[in-house]
């Protein structure tokens, strides 16, 4: 009786370790695609982020115009590329909140205005140390953001390219170019972790869908007026300055089409689930089909009756494919919602 104990054990062990070998390998080539092409983004990201550098050095040493519109567009191109990878909450951008290094937002207390204000006023120099002890609100693309871009601080003395701005610009635009290379190196190294840790199947897509409620609920509804207080506010989107909200929201929307939507595919194929992976690629083109439309400083679409529709269309439009993805491909795939940190303040 033991030994037919022992033999029932033993077969129901073998049995475990071949289903469990057999979600490791269906599971594998969605994680192989997510590395490859979330590396591919990093590397973008830290190509942008060293032209931005260079470029406002540049500006700074020869100001003019040009000089500037060269920085300026630099500064998109860079904050753009962080957009299409901003999703992926995990892995070496969790360290020393990289993460809030490139973008500290939301900033209802104006932080990053404040910060601003007492560096130029210190009579310490800025220095890479400077920026390194001052906290996230200095450290990534809105500061550079406000330097370039806050009409206040451009009508007045300190507006660029004076000394001291300049010096900040600088050294704000280097802390940024040496994080997105480190962040990209260190993603690189973590590929062997990624891809023999199944866990990471389900925390990918949760970073996504995480992604998408931020999206639907902080970036588009809270300016909207649509949650909280009811009034309609630019301020509470991300880049008001610059009047990038929406570009920045597109380059979302095409980050998780390029680096997530393959992966996720594949999964809801070998799930026997090929319709709804269709059904969300095409919610995913759907939603992009309303730029370049919404390309408009949050402040023009909120106030105008015809931009307010088209940006409410839009809104509906992502709403929907969260609901396919948070919804429906994350249940097929037992995918546990997490915690949402869109829901706090």
């Amino acid at each position: 009786m033991h030994k037919l104990m022992t033999l029932a054990n033993a077969a129901a062990l073998i049995l475990l370790s071949a289903s469990a070998y057999a979600a490791d390998t269906s599971d594998s080539p969605a994680r192989k695609q997510w590395h490859q092409s979330i590396q591919a983004g990093y590397q973008t990201l830290a190509t942008e982020a060293n032209r931005f550098h260079t470029t406002a050095h540049d500006y700074c040493k020869s100001p003019g115009p040009d000089a500037r519109a060269v920085a300026e567009q630099a500064w998109i191109d860079a904050f753009l590329a962080w957009q299409k990878v901003r999703f992926v909450d995990f892995g070496p951008i969790e360290n020393n909140n990289l993460a809030w290094q490139f973008q500290f937002w939301p900033d209802p207390k104006n932080l990053i205005a404040r910060k601003a204000a007492f560096l130029l006023e210190s009579t310490e120099p800025v220095s890479p140390e400077v920026i390194a002890r001052s906290g996230v609100a200095v450290q990534g693309f809105p500061m550079a953001e406000y330097l370039l871009y806050d009409e206040p601080l451009n009508a007045s003395e300190d507006a660029l390219p004076a000394p001291k701005t300049c010096d900040l610009l600088s050294a704000v635009a280097k802390h940024i170019a040496t994080n997105s290379k480190q962040l990209s190196n260190q993603w690189q190294s973590f590929r062997k972790h990624y891809l023999t840790t199944n866990p990471y199947r389900d925390t990918t897509i949760r970073s996504a869908m995480t992604a998408l409620e931020i999206l639907e609920q902080r970036r588009l509804a809270q300016p909207m007026g649509m949650r909280g207080n009811d009034k309609r506010s630019a301020y509470a989107a991300d880049a008001w300055r610059s009047g990038t909200s929406l570009m920045t929201t597109e380059a979302t929307l095409q980050g998780l089409g390029q680096h997530f939507l393959p992966g996720l595919t594949l999964l809801l194929k070998n799930s026997n689930r090929p319709e709804l992976a269709q059904r969300i690629e095409r919610q995913f083109d759907e939603v992009l089909e309303n730029f370049p439309g919404l390309h408009s400083p949050m402040v023009t679409l909120l106030s105008e009756s015809d931009a307010f529709s088209r940006l409410q269309n839009f809104y509906v439009d992502v709403s929907q494919l969260t609901t396919l993805v948070n919804d429906q491909a994350a249940v097929e795939l037992g995918v546990v919602r997490g915690f949402n940190s869109s829901d706090g303040d």
